[in-house]
């Protein structure tokens, strides 16, 4: 177990919620509050009446006219009865929240033509929030492209902040040394806001070659001016540049926070989940535990300073960098509340840490794994594992837990296992092909999680779709510019049918209890229903998008191969109510009130990893009258 902190003086944290029975209750960042609870104080729509949940109106985005079509991700925020969105191709739509009306629309690749092409995919997670807090004061929507970019809008018409940057513009590429420039670089998730800065992570290469870096930087909010960057790769001179053996910090990128960031406003604290480094399979070139690689981290918001950090996996060489924020949340552990940081992994694990120290709060072991085969590659000896709560994915495969959905589904895994490396967790990548389990999408996924500070409950959707990873030596000409090995894709273990090699369920929600490091309750997530239709148990399915939690004791997930979207009882894990969407929910939802009344919204774009249809909308929903 390792973790390092220094301290700050200790405060309460900033947490305020709207009152729910005023006539407007906003979602006003994308985990709701700054410190990424996603949990709604609102109870019109409750356990008793959420089967009359009906669509109240569906906005269009029109982006599948002409060119293909792209996967939404976007959380929308809803701030004085105006909603926000972010599209499949990086336009921000200001809404009407109660009807749908299209108030304004902000198009920065058509109007603001940029030489680079988006990271990921040019994916979006939604944007973010800024007013300086006065009557009739400054009100601006903040919006980071994956092609390297911040916009500053005027919240009330979209119009640029001629202020910031250049024009509105801020080209997060300035900074960057000339052998990054032209690299896919930039922000996939909502940058966050302390105060008057914009904080921001980014997606980027993950190699082999060379890739970005992944730094962590901040934004003066008014005129774009960078006020402080924190090296996710520490150099020489700096802490954990010795976890980098011999120069293996050198132009080394990833290491990023590609799956957003939280606030802690009180203490003035930033916390990100960061990645692995590059390249994700093989770590031959970067000998040592590889900091802040993996590493659940704690900055100082106003100066980019590190505060406390743990890492949760060493030397990764799995892709299995940590993929979402951490919640900060606050539990009752010995008859004490304790402010504490949440972190869900891709290993299907959760780690629990003290918010001011970064001490765990359940006893962490360090796990012995077993060595690499690869030559050149040392894997790290051990992994560090938390007692408590237990793995939410399955840590293991073998002749045991195969597909049981059909003899001739059975047989055709055995087959293969028998070909393969197979077995526990943190089995090292190898030439012959190793079973990874969990699998590169997790365990959790930048669905990440969501807490109700009412009863202690966690809940993450979460896979179990085993991948199989197999290495190759680079063909000698290639190997200055990508080093020893390869890997030979993302390969998907799966049966004769395409369905995933190991027994249901394939996609899971849970709640964990995190007072009592306990799993309350799990079900299967979603359905394959030609299976169903063959007398199959409801297996769950992969998913995509996250969940939301609310006062009124309902869980709202889409995310679901199924495309559908769905209401669970937070207390017992029943669902309660199911909608058919047009095409994929593969976004987190939010929840509102205008004017009395609740509303629920999903975006259902379909599309991405799933490889469903394409869809380009906005669903909401309310009570029937």
């Amino acid at each position: 177990m390792r973790f390092s902190f220094s301290l700050l003086a200790p405060c309460l944290l900033c947490a305020t919620f709207a009152n729910a029975e005023s006539p407007n209750t906003d979602w006003r960042v994308v985990g709701n509050d700054p410190g990424g609870m996603r949990y709604s104080p609102l109870d019109q729509i409750n356990r008793s009446n959420v089967a009359r949940l009906k669509p109240a109106w569906t906005y269009h985005t029109g982006e599948l006219k002409g060119r293909p079509g792209k996967t939404i991700e976007c959380t929308p925020i809803v701030v004085d009865g105006v909603m926000y969105i972010t599209t499949a191709y990086l336009r921000v739509i200001a809404l009407d929240a109660a009807t749908g009306t299209e108030l304004w629309n902000f198009d920065p690749l058509r109007d603001h033509p940029f030489p680079h092409t988006p990271a990921s995919g040019g994916v979006n997670r939604g944007c973010t929030y800024w007013s300086d807090g006065k009557p009739n004061g400054a009100r601006r929507i903040i919006h980071g492209t994956s092609d390297g970019r911040l916009f500053s809008l005027n919240a009330a018409d979209g119009k640029l902040d001629p202020t910031f940057g250049k024009g509105g513009v801020r080209n997060l590429r300035d900074e960057l040394a000339p052998q990054f420039a032209k690299l896919p670089y930039g922000p996939t998730s909502a940058p966050a806001i302390y105060n008057d800065t914009i904080i921001v992570g980014v997606s980027c290469g993950e190699g082999p070659g060379v890739t970005a870096p992944g730094d962590i930087r901040a934004f003066d909010v008014r005129t774009g001016a960078q006020l402080w960057q924190f090296h996710s790769v520490p150099r020489p001179g700096e802490f954990g540049n010795d976890t980098w053996l011999g120069n293996s910090w050198k132009d080394r990128g990833a290491t990023n926070a590609w799956g957003g960031l939280t606030v802690d406003v009180k203490r003035g604290l930033l916390f990100a989940g960061l990645g692995s480094a590059a390249f994700d399979f093989f770590g031959g070139d970067r000998p040592g535990d590889n900091l802040f690689a993996n590493c659940t981290i704690a900055l100082n918001a106003r100066t980019g300073k590190r505060v406390w950090h743990f890492q949760t996996l060493r030397h990764d060489i799995w892709d299995h960098d940590l993929p979402t924020y951490p919640n900060l949340v606050t539990v009752k552990h010995d008859g004490k509340s304790i402010d504490a940081v949440a972190q869900v992994t891709k290993t299907g694990y959760v780690f629990l840490f003290d918010r001011t120290t970064g001490k765990p709060l359940f006893d962490v072991k360090d796990q012995p794994v077993p060595a690499s085969t690869v030559p050149g590659e040392k894997a790290a000896a051990t992994q560090p594992v938390p007692i408590k709560p237990p793995p939410f994915a399955v840590q293991t495969m073998d002749e045991s837990n195969v597909t049981n959905i059909g003899a001739a589904n059975t047989a055709f895994v055995l087959a293969k296992l028998r070909t393969i490396k197979f077995g526990p967790a943190f089995n090292p990548p190898s030439v012959e092909g190793t079973v990874v389990i969990p699998g590169f999408h997790g365990g959790a996924n930048w669905s990440g999680a969501s807490f109700d500070p009412t009863s202690g409950l966690l809940y993450i959707n979460s896979n179990n779709v085993p991948n199989i990873l197999t290495v190759a030596e680079t063909k000698p000409a290639d190997r200055e510019k990508h080093g020893p090995y390869i890997h030979t894709g993302y390969i998907q273990f799966v049966d004769n049918e395409g369905y995933p090699a190991i027994k249901p369920p394939w996609g899971v929600l849970s709640a964990i209890d995190l007072n009592k490091g306990e799993i309350a309750w799990q079900v299967p997530l979603g359905e394959h229903p030609e299976l169903t239709a063959r007398g199959i148990p409801r297996t769950g399915t992969e998913t995509f998008g996250g969940t939301i939690v609310t006062a009124g004791g309902l869980v709202f997930i889409a995310g679901t191969k199924d495309e559908r979207f769905h209401a669970f009882d937070k207390q017992t894990g029943k669902m309660l109510w199911e909608y058919q969407l047009p095409a994929g929910g593969y976004a987190t939802p939010s929840t509102y009130q205008v004017n009395g009344r609740q509303y629920v919204v999903i975006a259902a774009g379909g599309a991405g990893k799933l490889r469903t249809k394409a869809g380009d909308s906005f669903h909401v929903f309310a009570l029937s009258d």
